[in-house]
Formats: structure tokens, C-alpha cells, sequence
């Protein structure tokens, strides 16, 4: 018991201080769970231990991120109320619906933003200073919903998507772009905890210290994407796509073989 909370810890701070710098925290905390955690766990339990340690770590670095950073809260709100309904949705389809169709998906999403962002060197540097269009409020809402609902149903990568979003299809730079994303990620987090709570899919005794670790990663981390700024935030982005290409690249051929 001992061995598997110095793990949680562990593991904890260092998904809590990568979401909060670059985002992709999932990638390292959810196989880093089903690894640690008893294999007689099931799914749901791991996802919902999983999302309370996310939301805290998600809640820390969105205050840090908010306090010193100005984001568009005209479309972001209702945006993130409508990701937190999708991601619920998300959250209740996920016994139902057949995941490993995504990854391939996924795989394909990720390979084009790496080589747009790679190509396009000026993307997420500069700062816009004009005021969101109707258009742009109306598509906020649009991917807020879809990424809602990919986050509750699966999750990995959802903090790239939204950053992605934010920088290709409404100019912010990537410091901006990732404050924002943290606004609606927490949203969809707790809106997948409004299910795995109530339905008994957290185990409280792994949950609290994967959560304070997570907490304490989260700080350290937005501390460094915001004294970094833009630049380092790219480069840190192009890291994350290709950790994320390599795992779902390696689930796929793992399956093959």
C-alpha cells in the first residue's frame, strides 16, 4: 500500500506540472493508474480516480493562469457550459461506445496539427488585441460541445485540441490559447465527476493524495509556461503532439501484433 501511494504521488505531480505547462497530463496519469492501481480495478474507478486528481490540477493552474492573463470570458463561459454538458454525455456514453476507433482518428488529428504548427513558424506568437466576431462566439460553442464530449468519453490530447483551436481558428498566441483551454478543460472535468461520484467510481484513498500531488504540479507548471511565454509554450506544444502521436501510434501497432 505503501509502495502504490508513493506512485500516486509521483505520478500525481508530474501529470499535474506537464497539463499545467504544455497540457497532455492524461497521457502520463491514465496508463501510469492502470499500472499502479490493482488490475482487478475497474475502468470507470481508474477514469474517476483519475479526473478528481485532473480537475484539482486543472483548477490550480486555470486560477494562476486567469489572474494574469486576459481571456475572451465572453465566449468562454457559455462555451465551457456547453462542454460540460457534452463531456457528461461523454462521461455516460463511455460503457457504450467503442474507443478504440477513436485512436486511429485521433492519431490523424495530431499528425496534421504537428506539421501545420511546424510549418507555420509564426503561429501562437503574436497577441491579438481585436474583439471576437457573432461567427467566432458561435463556432466557440461549437468546438467547446465536440471537445466536451471527446474529453468524457476519452479524454488524451483534449488539452492540445482546445490550445489548437484557440491559436489556428481565432489568432491568440499560445499563452492565451492555453489559458483558455484550462477554462473549459475544468468544466469538462467536473462535469465527468458530476457521474464518476455519485455512481461509486472513486476510490477517495487514491484520489485525495493523486489529487494534492496533482495540485502541487499544477502550480509549478503554469509558473513555468507563464514566465516562458509563447515561445517556450510552442515548442513545449510540438513536444506534447509528438508524445502523443508516439502512444497512439504504439496502441495501434500493439493491437496488431
Amino acid at each position: 500500500m505503501e509502495t502504490t501511494l508513493y506512485f500516486l504521488v509521483l505520478i500525481g505531480f508530474l501529470a499535474g506540472l506537464m497539463d499545467a505547462a504544455v497540457g497532455g497530463g492524461g497521457l502520463l496519469q491514465i496508463p501510469g493508474l492502470f499500472n499502479i492501481l490493482p488490475h482487478h480495478t475497474p475502468v470507470p474507478t481508474v477514469l474517476g480516480v483519475g479526473k478528481v486528481a485532473s480537475f484539482s490540477g486543472t483548477a490550480t493552474a486555470t486560477w494562476q493562469y486567469v489572474r494574469k492573463i486576459p481571456v475572451p470570458w465572453k465566449m468562454l463561459l457559455p462555451a465551457a457550459l456547453l462542454a460540460f454538458a457534452a463531456s457528461y454525455l461523454g462521461a455516460k456514453s463511455v460503457a457504450y461506445f467503442p474507443t478504440e476507433y477513436m485512436k486511429p482518428v485521433m492519431l490523424l488529428i495530431m499528425l496534421a496539427m504537428f506539421a501545420y504548427t511546424f510549418w507555420k513558424k509564426d503561429l501562437g506568437q503574436t497577441v491579438r488585441t481585436r474583439a471576437l466576431t457573432r461567427k467566432e462566439t458561435l463556432w466557440g460553442l461549437f468546438f467547446g460541445g465536440l471537445i466536451g464530449f471527446y474529453d468524457g468519453i476519452f479524454g488524451p490530447g483534449t488539452g492540445s485540441l482546445l490550445a489548437f483551436v484557440f491559436v489556428r481558428f481565432y489568432g491568440y498566441d499560445f499563452l492565451t490559447a492555453n489559458a483558455s483551454g484550462k477554462v473549459i478543460n475544468l468544466t469538462t472535468n467536473f462535469a465527468a465527476l458530476t457521474f464518476f461520484v455519485p455512481n461509486g467510481h472513486v476510490v477517495w484513498a487514491w484520489a485525495v493524495p493523486l489529487a494534492l500531488a496533482n495540485l502541487c504540479g499544477g502550480i509549478i507548471g503554469a509558473r513555468l509556461a507563464i514566465r516562458g511565454g509563447t515561445v517556450f509554450l510552442r515548442y513545449g506544444f510540438m513536444a506534447l503532439l509528438c508524445l502523443i502521436i508516439g502512444k497512439f501510434a504504439w496502441d495501434l501497432w500493439a493491437q496488431t501484433v
